[in-house]
C-alpha cells in the first residue's frame, strides 16, 4: 500500500480496530438544510466529541464546518451529488474533484453510485475515473454503493448488497458502503464475498435500540463500522449516540452495554 495512503487511512479509520464509525452530512445537496445540518461546526464537534472517527462533507462547506475548535475529526470530502426535486434523484453526477478535496485537506474522498439506475453506466464511468485519480495521489477512496433503481425489487436483498459491496472492491475502493440486510448471519455473505472493509449505511431514521442492534449485527458479520447520517447528526445528543456506537464499533461492546453507556450519558 501506499505510504501516503496507509497514513490516510489511519486518519478516517481507528489504527487499532481497523474498524471506524463516520458521520455523512452530505445531505444538504439532497435535501438542503435539515434539522442536525444548520449549524455544521456544532455538529461535527458533537459527534466528534462521541468518538466519530470521521465526517463526510461537500467541498463548499469544509471551511464553515471542519474549521473549529475541539477534537480532531478525519475529513472525507464528497464528490457526488444530486438533489430531491431532480427528474432522478438517483442519478449522482461529480460536484467536485479528487484534487480540490486534497488541496482543502481531505484525508479520503468519497462516492455515491445506485446500480440498477438508469444513469448506472455513467456512474461507473465516474466511479472508475476518481479511482484511478485517488490511486495516483496516495488518497483513499469511500464508496457508497447501493442497489438502487427501478431494476432493483428489495435494495436489502442479500444477493444484491452482495453484488453492490464487490463493485466497490473491482472498482478500486478502499472502503464501501452499502445497506445492512437485516441480520448479522445474512451480512456475513456480504462481508465474505468483498475483500475490501465494508461498512453498513444507518439508513432511515430509527430508534436507539434499532440503531445500536443494527451495529452491533453488523459488527458481528464482520463489518468494518458504520457509516450513519440522521441517526446521529439528528439525534438529541449526537455525542451520546456515537460514544455508545464506537463502544460497540471499537470496543465489541454488546447493544445491551451500548444502551447503557447512552443511558448513563444522558443522565
Amino acid at each position: 500500500m501506499l505510504i501516503g495512503k496507509a497514513i490516510r487511512l489511519e486518519r478516517i479509520m481507528n489504527r487499532t480496530t481497523k474498524r471506524t464509525v463516520i458521520i455523512p452530512m452530505d445531505h444538504g445537496v439532497s435535501n438542503g438544510p435539515i434539522p442536525g445540518l444548520i449549524n455544521m461546526a456544532e455538529t461535527i464537534d458533537n459527534v466528534a466529541r462521541g468518538g466519530a472517527n470521521a465526517v463526510v462533507i461537500h467541498n463548499g462547506l469544509v471551511g464553515q464546518g471542519h474549521r473549529r475548535y475541539g477534537r480532531d475529526v478525519g475529513l472525507i470530502v464528497h464528490l457526488s451529488g444530486s438533489t430531491m426535486i431532480a427528474e432522478d434523484p438517483n442519478h449522482k453526477v461529480l460536484v467536485c474533484s479528487v484534487e480540490k478535496a486534497i488541496r482543502l485537506g481531505a484525508d479520503a474522498v468519497s462516492i455515491h453510485v445506485n446500480l440498477g439506475a438508469k444513469e448506472e453506466a455513467e456512474m461507473l464511468h465516474d466511479f472508475g475515473c476518481v479511482a484511478e485519480t485517488a490511486y495516483s495521489w496516495g488518497i483513499p477512496l469511500l464508496a457508497m454503493v447501493y442497489p438502487r433503481g427501478k431494476n432493483v425489487k428489495a435494495e436489502k436483498d442479500v444477493e444484491v448488497v452482495k453484488l453492490a459491496a464487490r463493485v466497490g472492491a473491482e472498482l478500486g475502493a478502499d472502503l464501501v458502503k452499502v445497506p445492512y440486510t437485516g441480520s448479522a448471519e445474512s451480512f456475513k455473505g456480504v462481508v465474505e464475498g468483498c475483500p475490501i472493509p465494508v461498512v453498513i449505511a444507518g439508513g432511515s431514521k430509527l430508534t436507539d435500540e434499532e440503531t445500536l442492534d443494527m451495529i452491533e449485527g453488523a459488527v458481528k458479520a464482520g463489518a468494518a463500522g458504520i457509516s450513519m447520517g440522521r441517526n446521529a447528526f439528528q439525534h438529541e445528543h449526537p455525542d451520546r449516540l456515537v460514544a455508545a456506537a464506537c463502544a460497540i464499533v471499537h470496543d465489541n461492546a454488546s447493544a445491551a452495554q451500548a444502551k447503557k453507556i447512552l443511558k448513563e450519558k444522558s443522565k
